[in-house]
């Protein structure tokens, strides 16, 4: 029995305790995977409390009395959850210090109503190394100016705990929590970890996985799909390496350990944070690895040379957001097939659409189905399916 005194209040955990994924994302992937003589997908699970090590929570209320939390269902209300289960206990230390950084320098909380005040959002992120925190404040301002006297105050309580202080502006009336501008106050450029023996640098306006020890799982699952039927090496010939594409790469999470077991990847991404934290990544690579990596900015749909190359792969790794991979790139795979394909879905909708559009055609079949429960206790469900062509 897991308790939290933040219930029922707090929405954040719908299926507190539970175990699983949810039973109706459940029967969706087991009917998905009847459909091609598979038997229902397991599911792998982490740690039920303390596995969120990203985070991002609204900040409202008065500066004598702030609120750092989620909106309450239907609203721009706050829960306030200072207690939370489900954070790293470094997260619920960095609410704790900003709420006193508040109070003690009469900063105040962003008001929806008034389009006034100026903390709008926080953001934490607990590297796995030292468990200090990448932390970044979102606030309704076009300069830092504003939030320096809170940001000097909160440096000193956070103290060694601090990996990075950002600020970054949002002053538009918009529901987007990230704005244009961005000011490093303390700190690192980017907050790092190790996945799959790679060194991953991660930009605070980069993705990155919340449930990282339960993500590694996901990360090896890919790479052994990927390298399945090769043998390559970490200093293997680049003319001979297993060709792999990275679609969506971000930072790299998934390709990265791919390229250090050998093969030759070419990653694709358009985001400009991830792009950075990418390209940090592979500059702190040895020069064979580097050798084998090619980076294809900009959307994969739109690049001649990088649809040209997908038939020609050995395996392609994709890892989209929620809406999927969208219909001219399903089009293009489901036409020209790698020889496998490994399909990372955050989005249930859009991977049972898309998985029944790439084998529709009779060119691709789908061998493996699995599911993660990244996000135990919530209604959200990772997927993981793995396609050969035939």
């Amino acid at each position: 029995m897991i308790e939290c005194s933040h219930r029922p209040a707090c929405p954040g955990c719908p299926r507190l305790g539970q175990g699983g994924i949810d039973p109706g994302a459940f029967a969706q992937l087991k009917e998905l995977a009847a459909e091609s003589a598979l038997p229902p997908p397991p599911v792998h699970e982490g740690a039920p409390l303390e596995w969120r090590r990203r985070a991002r929570l609204a900040v409202r209320g008065r500066a004598r009395s702030p609120k750092i939390g989620l909106f309450a269902p239907g609203s721009h209300s706050v829960v306030d959850i200072p207690r939370c289960v489900i954070h790293h206990p470094r997260i619920n230390r960095v609410v704790a210090g900003l709420k006193q950084a508040l109070r003690e320098t009469g900063t105040p909380p962003y008001r929806e109503e008034h389009h006034s005040g100026l903390v709008r959002y926080l953001q934490v992120v607990v590297e796995r190394a030292h468990n200090r925190a990448q932390v970044v404040v979102i606030c309704n301002s076009s300069s830092p100016e504003p939030f320096e006297p809170a940001a000097a105050r909160l440096i000193e309580i956070l103290g060694d705990s601090l990996h990075s202080l950002w600020w970054n502006g949002q002053p538009e009336r918009t529901n987007s929590i990230l704005g244009p501008k961005w000011a490093r106050l303390a700190g690192p450029e980017t907050a790092c970890e190790t996945m799959g023996g790679v060194t991953v640098h991660f930009p605070p306006g980069a993705f990155g996985q919340a449930n990282l020890d339960l993500a590694d799982s996901l990360t090896e699952r890919v790479a052994d799909f990927a390298l399945a039927g090769a043998s390559p090496g970490p200093d293997s010939d680049p003319g001979n390496a297993p060709r792999v594409a990275d679609l969506y790469a971000g930072c790299g999470a998934l390709g990265l350990p791919v390229l250090a077991r050998g093969a030759e990847v070419h990653f694709n991404e358009r985001g400009e944070d991830s792009l950075r934290g990418l390209a940090l990544s592979l500059a702190g690579c040895a020069p064979e690895m580097r050798s084998r990596a090619q980076v294809h900015p900009g959307d994969a749909a739109r690049i001649p040379e990088l649809r040209g190359l997908l038939a020609s792969c050995d395996a392609v790794i994709v890892d989209p957001p929620r809406r999927g991979l969208g219909d001219e790139l399903v089009g293009a795979l489901a036409d020209a097939p790698p020889a496998r394909l490994a399909y990372v879905s955050c989005g249930l909708p859009a991977l049972l659409r898309e998985a029944r559009a790439l084998i529709a055609g009779g060119r691709m079949q789908l061998t493996r189905l699995e599911a993660y429960a990244l996000f135990p206790h919530g209604e959200h469900v990772e997927t993981l399916a793995l396609f050969e062509r035939r």
